[in-house]
Formats: C-alpha cells, structure tokens, sequence
C-alpha cells in the first residue's frame, strides 16, 4: 500500500508540473493568437482520447487522455485546409500576415521562459537566495581542495580535471557527484587530467548522514571539493527582484543553451538526456521537499522546453519560425509537399530522441 501510495505521490507531481508547464505554453500560442485575430478552434491539455471538454464561445476547451503535452487548433493552420472560406480568411492562421504568424509560433516558447521569470521574481521577493548556476556545472574542474578531505587524501589538486570515475566517464559535475554519492567508504578509481596528462588516483568518498525531507537518513559519501563559479543571487530588497529575477533566468538560459551545444559536439554525453521518468522522479523529489523546491523545479523544466522548442526542428516551434524565416527570404511560403516532408523528418527525429531519452530512464533509473 506505501509503494502504491509513494508511486502515486510521484505520478500526480509529474503531471500537475508537466500540465503546469504545457498549460502555459500552450496559454502563449492561444492569447497571442486572439490578439492577433486569429480564430483559435481547440484549446486541449494533453493529447489521445478526449477526458472532459467544454464549448466556450467559439473555441473548444479539452482536457485529454495523454498528459505529455498540448496543442492550440487554430483556423486554417494550413494553406490547404478546406474548411476555411472565403469569408473566414482573415481570420486564419495560414493567411495571417508573416510577423503575426511569428509571434504566434514564438509565443509559447516565452510563455515558458516568461513563468522562470515570474517564479525566481516572486522567490527573490521574499529574501531567499537563488541558485544560479555557471557554465562550471557544465565541466568537473576542480577549483579547490579541503584539507584534511578523501579528495586530499587520494592526491586530487586544485585545478585537477576528473574525466573517469570507474568504467564510467564524466563530463559534468553532477555525473561525478551522482557516483560519489553512491559510494560512501567505497574505494574509487578517479582518473584525473593534470597539465595535459592523465593520472590515476584512488579516491574513498568519506561516509556521511544526510537527512531527507520525510526524516529518514541516508548514508552519501563525500570526496570534500568545490567547483568554480558557484553563483547565489539574492536581493537587497522587494523592488530589486525584478531586475534579480532577470539575471537568473538569463543565467539559468544560457546555461541550458550552452548544455545543448555541448551534447550535439558530444563534449557532454548525452546520457544526460532525460525522459518522462526521469522528470516523474525530480518531480516528486522535489514536492517532498515542500513547495519552494517544486516551484523551483517548475521554473527550471520551463526554461528547458522554452528553449528545446526554439530548436529549428520541424514539428518544434522552432521549425516553424526556420520555415517563416525561409518565407521571409524568398517572399513566397514553402510548398505543401516541402513542408510535410520537413514534418515527417522532424516528427522522425523526436520520436527518435524521446526513445532514447526513455532508454536513458531505464538504465539510470533501473539499471544502475
């Protein structure tokens, strides 16, 4: 009954968050597009089979079956629809003037950076400090060394650069911790790159007690270094949040850029790539934590899909404002036939990366 109860914690956190972000994703194509004039014909929560749904003027409301993400139908979103006369051309999307079509499309994606912005305001507001982090996340250099520390003891040096823990090879610092972590007292083979060379140590992560939200303890190990850059934002007072709140989404933004140009040069492994298990399981880790971390949590997931949908894949947003952009050069839309093809390819590649991404929760999750 617990298990059942804990999974369940789990799958509800994963789906009031995920809906959180989709609804407001999907909130900035629909508002945009009535102030556009553009008709909006459905407005559905989640994709498959239709749960609940109401009329509402001339749009319809849907909460749907499958809830990994959402849509916004609106009027003739393609030039050959033919449910659009002559009369209802005004309003639709295909005949909608470039720019109008472009910040459609553009919406949804900063809807979602615009929700970061408004949570991190609203936690600064209070006094708290915010995390943001630096592009030394994205590496597992060693800035400094504490004395007396497992690190010390194994012959780790500031400056070091740990690329192998194991079989296992590390690009971030969280791979690195992850297996520190898990292996308190446990001896560890650390391959370090030192002035242009590798050496190898032997590392035993020091056990330590930590206590997690529900009280429990868990014993973690702890090697005893830092990394560089670690940034803490906080505001002097409630005015200055907005101008704070900025600062750290535009850090937590060029962070996830960066992250991705890593993974496409493969500079950062793309075993990192998480799936919908992955985030169920943030998800309700970060709910037991108390709802500051959830929020956090929220903001953070928000800023990752605003800025993975301005990818130029087609089926992504970002597909659909290269295709614009294409528009603006040769001042005529794309044909049909090239449009569905670049359709097909991209609908291709993400259900190519989104099997990965699961292949990536089962050996993660399961696995290791």
């Amino acid at each position: 009954m617990q298990a059942i109860q804990h999974y369940g914690f789990y799958f509800v956190s994963f789906v009031v968050a995920l809906g959180a972000l989709v609804a407001f994703h999907e909130f900035g194509h629909f508002w945009v597009a009535r102030r556009s004039g553009v008709k909006v014909l459905k407005f559905s929560i989640g994709f498959g089979p239709k749960l609940m749904g109401r009329q509402v003027g001339e749009t319809e409301y849907v909460l749907s079956a499958i809830p990994l993400g959402g849509y916004v139908k609106m009027l003739g979103e393609d030039l050959s629809d033919p449910e659009v006369s002559e009369a209802d051309k005004t309003r639709s999307f295909a005949h909608a003037p470039l720019l109008k079509r472009i910040a459609i499309v553009a919406a949804g994606p900063v809807f979602n950076l615009l929700l970061a912005y408004v949570i991190f305001t609203a936690w600064l507001a209070t006094g708290a400090p915010l995390f943001v982090p630096t592009f030394a996340d994205l590496t597992s250099n060693v800035e400094t060394v504490v004395p007396g520390s497992a690190a010390e003891a194994g012959g780790v040096r500031s400056g070091d650069r740990i690329i192998q823990i194991g079989d296992t090879r590390i690009t971030t610092w969280q791979e690195m911790t992850d297996i520190i972590k898990r292996s308190p007292g446990a001896p560890l083979k650390v391959v370090v790159e030192r002035t242009g060379r590798t050496e190898t140590l032997t590392v035993t992560p020091t056990p330590r007690k930590e206590k997690l939200a529900d009280g429990t303890e868990v014993e973690i190990g702890q090697m005893g270094i830092t990394k560089a850059n670690k940034a803490v934002v906080r505001s002097d007072n409630a005015l200055m949040a907005p101008i704070d709140g900025l600062d750290a989404t535009w850090g937590w933004i060029k962070l996830t850029v960066v992250g991705i140009a890593k993974m496409i040069t493969r500079e950062i492994s793309a075993d990192n790539i998480g799936g919908p298990l992955t985030i169920a399981k943030i998800s309700g880790d970060a709910a037991s934590q108390g709802v500051s971390n959830y929020l956090f949590l929220i903001a953070i997931l928000s800023i990752n899909l605003g800025v993975l949908n301005l990818l130029p894949i087609p089926i992504l947003d970002g597909g659909h404002l290269l295709f614009f952009a294409i528009e603006a050069i040769k001042r005529q839309p794309l044909s049909i036939r090239s449009r569905e093809v670049a359709q097909q390819v991209g609908l291709v590649l993400l259900i190519g990366l989104m099997l990965f991404a699961f292949r990536n929760d089962i050996v993660n999750l399961w696995l290791k």
